[in-house]
């Protein structure tokens, strides 16, 4: 399912919905797509980029990824900001500096995972993509065509820097708090949150040439005021910034358990930054989370690193939006391998 709706600067978002559980609840994510008059003006974005065009019979493209051409160059380093947001709606505080159960917070936990890590030997079907971090294994594995003959490329994110914590309340017509995947949770309307994230950006203390990334703990956006849960992240770009939103849930088997939100939406930045590289069908993007979040698990693989289990979710490799199976690693249509055909399941 797909629906729209208007967001903070007259962003639309596209909110892609797996099938709805017994309880209500719905495991989405989002996208603020670039807004049409944008579209055909010089982008600011100071982070790297480049053009991945190919070719595949009657099928081509040219989509625009962060980093750099992987047949001539060894790759960049993205610098990371990470803006801590402690919500309270009517009373109910969720906050991410609070102390988790295995003894850090909710950050920290978020900064020793694979995503910032390079701690974990990605071998997919006997293939060795290195030791490094998740999304620079993903991107790798996505253009192993030239990586296999370049073995110095990558894209990497930088050592987080931790911004001062935000506090924002939730006014009460815009969110609640509720039981959503076993436990409870503050939601909030992603139109407000979005608002307040574009304040913070119009603040100026991220520098444009970073990945500005807001966390919150225990709660998901909605679509509208006080229903169309559960949203666990986003990923926009305003202009000047790329930016994104995940949720850390720490209820054990919930949908956006750890960084599981933050790897599927730094997978869909790294490949759709600008948010208007076009996939499969007319209005849909390539956004290379969507078609697997409806999987076992919300399409999550489990990834021990030290003492602690993390979440990481599955994601669609170019083959998946048509481009030669020669492309990625493999052959395959998604990073672990899962059987998908083309356009399976939507941009």
């Amino acid at each position: 399912m797909k629906a729209t709706l208007l967001a903070g600067l007259g962003l639309a978002a596209l909110i892609a919905a797996s099938p709805a559980h017994a309880t209500g609840e719905k495991p989405m994510f989002a996208v603020q797509p670039l807004p049409r008059q944008m579209s055909t003006r010089a982008m600011t974005a100071s982070i790297p980029l480049w053009t991945f065009s190919w070719t595949n019979g009657s099928k081509s493209g040219n989509e625009v990824f962060v980093g750099s051409d992987p047949t001539s160059t060894s790759g960049v380093t993205v610098p990371i900001y990470i803006i801590p947001v402690k919500l309270t709606w009517s009373g109910h505080v969720e906050d991410p500096e609070n102390t988790s159960a295995n003894g850090g917070t909710v950050v920290s936990n978020t900064v020793a995972s694979p995503i910032f890590q390079s701690s974990v030997d990605y071998v997919q079907g006997g293939t060795d993509l290195g030791t490094t971090q998740y999304e620079d294994a993903f991107q790798r594995a996505s253009l192993w065509y030239a990586v296999a003959n370049n073995p110095n490329y990558h894209v990497m994110l930088g050592t987080p820097t931790i911004e001062p914590e935000v506090a924002w309340t939730v006014p009460k017509y815009k969110g609640t708090y509720s039981k959503q995947f076993g436990g409870y949770v503050v939601t909030a309307y992603i139109n407000w949150f979005d608002t307040q994230v574009q304040k913070y950006l119009g603040s100026g203390k991220v520098p444009a040439n970073a990945l500005p990334i807001f966390v919150t703990s225990n709660t998901y956006l909605t679509q509208s005021a006080k229903s169309g849960c559960c949203i666990g992240g986003y990923h926009s770009y305003n202009g000047t910034y790329t930016y994104s939103h995940f949720t850390y849930i720490t209820t054990a088997g919930a949908f956006s358990q750890d960084v599981s939100a933050l790897s599927h939406e730094l997978g869909e930045w790294l490949q759709d930054p600008l948010t208007n590289n076009p996939a499969c069908s007319s209005g849909q993007v390539w956004e290379v989370g969507d078609p697997l979040e409806g999987d076992a698990n919300y399409g999550d693989y489990n990834y021990p690193v030290g003492g602690f289990t993390y979440h990481l979710q599955d994601l669609v490799l170019p083959p998946y939006f048509g481009t030669s199976t020669s492309v990625a690693v493999n052959g395959w249509s998604t990073f672990q391998g899962h059987t998908i055909s083309v356009c399976q399941n939507g941009g």
